[in-house]
């Protein structure tokens, strides 16, 4: 069995959790590699997750949530680094639209990132210190594999679903075209079938950050003992702008100013959302790390579900047999509806079961993350019809 290496007395609770973290963990060794599109093996590695709920006797009642890009495996429980509540405990517990007295979840971290499973931050046991970019660059099939392993490991031949949004979207479909009899329902979730020139270009523009902060050092600051903060920073300012929506912004901020009556004429916060963004900025530096921002941000560039079949995404359906659900949200301008659409009609083109809602609200892309009741009701909907189907009982 693989060890992890224990970080230094120094280390930040950020990379405390990425060395020693606080859920489950399975360890896959060298006579298990995990086959990377990149060419390479990953080996040995490891997968940090969280359960709740109960496994039936017939093991036939899991559900696999899989995270955005910055969210972790406590999907339904506090986070150990910021003691907030899980991302989605809105959505996942007793009695909740995914209800954890009908059906066993299970949500991992996804390979490459930095709540546990095997990461930049992660000690490469040939040279005993943090990969860094020495870890090949990842992709979304990379992180689903990754998984398939885990439901093996967990004793699991088929998922009743899979759910995510976001970069949890793409996994999701990824899941249903690598393994179809593997996933009896999916619901994507404010996603699409491949990354975008636009969200490319503001991934692109969040890397360059992080590369340009001079404590970034090529990637090895564990090693230097600093970490590219500002860099960090700004990226995730300039993402999080596009996670929101004009309306939401308007409707939050507009042009007010933050503890002043006038403008200061100079460089300092004038305007709350600058100061918002700023403490978005501030307080992800403290939960994440830098290079697993590079190579989680990649791999969503990376995905494009139907490149491997000409271009033709109905023909990466092809064969079907999952139930699905698609949503997309009004106002979300990152994975607009149209994008869901064309899922839709890629699987309508192959008689899949296939159900669309489009949820009208002025939240954005993060409306997925808040309480935002229509969805709340769509995703109850779907799973308990799914669940009769299944012959689950109620």
């Amino acid at each position: 069995m693989s060890t992890i290496a224990p970080p230094a007395p120094e280390a930040s609770a950020g990379l405390r959790e990425a060395r020693q973290p606080s859920s489950k963990v399975a360890y896959f060794d060298k006579d298990e590699p995990l086959r990377l599109d990149a060419g390479r093996t990953l080996s040995p590695f490891h997968i940090a997750y969280e359960t709740y709920g109960e496994l039936n006797e017939t093991k036939s009642n899991a559900i696999y949530v899989c995270h955005a890009l910055t969210g972790d495996q406590y999907a339904a429980s506090a986070s150990p680094v910021t003691g907030k509540p899980g991302w989605w405990s809105s959505l996942i517990g007793p009695g909740k639209p995914i209800d954890t007295d009908r059906f066993f979840v299970v949500c991992s971290n996804v390979i490459g990132s930095c709540m546990g499973s095997t990461g930049p931050a992660s000690i490469d046991l040939s040279t005993g210190t943090p990969y860094a970019l020495d870890l090949p660059v990842l992709t979304i099939p990379d992180m689903v594999r990754a998984q398939a392993m885990l439901i093996d490991r967990l004793g699991i031949d088929q998922l009743f679903a899979v759910i995510g949004g976001s970069m949890g979207g793409m996994q999701c479909l990824q899941w249903t075209v690598a393994y179809p009899e593997r996933v009896f329902c999916a619901l994507p979730i404010a996603t699409g079938a491949r990354h975008s020139s636009q969200n490319i270009a503001f991934h692109e523009v969040g890397r360059q950050a992080v590369m340009a902060d001079p404590e970034w050092h090529g990637g090895r600051y564990i090693q230097a003992g600093t970490r590219p903060h500002k860099g960090l920073a700004v990226a995730r300012m300039a993402a999080h702008v596009t996670y929101l929506s004009e309306a939401a912004l308007q409707r939050k901020f507009g042009r007010n100013l933050q503890d002043r009556e006038q403008v200061g004429f100079g460089f300092d916060a004038d305007f709350q959302i600058e100061s918002y963004l700023r403490h978005q900025g501030m307080t992800f530096v403290d939960r994440f790390d830098a290079n697993a921002y590079l190579y989680l941000t990649r791999a969503m560039d990376y995905f494009d579900i139907a490149a491997e079949h000409g271009g033709r995404l109905a023909d990466a359906f092809r064969g079907v047999q999952t139930r699905f659900c698609l949503v997309s949200f009004s106002s979300d301008w990152l994975f607009p509806t149209e994008e869901s659409r064309a899922i839709v009609h890629a699987l309508n083109a192959n008689a899949a079961s296939v159900s669309f809602v489009e949820i009208e609200t002025d939240k954005g892309h993060d409306a997925f993350l808040l309480d935002e009741p229509e969805f709340s009701g769509a995703v109850r909907g779907f799973v308990s019809s799914a669940a009769r189907a299944r012959g689950l009982n109620p």
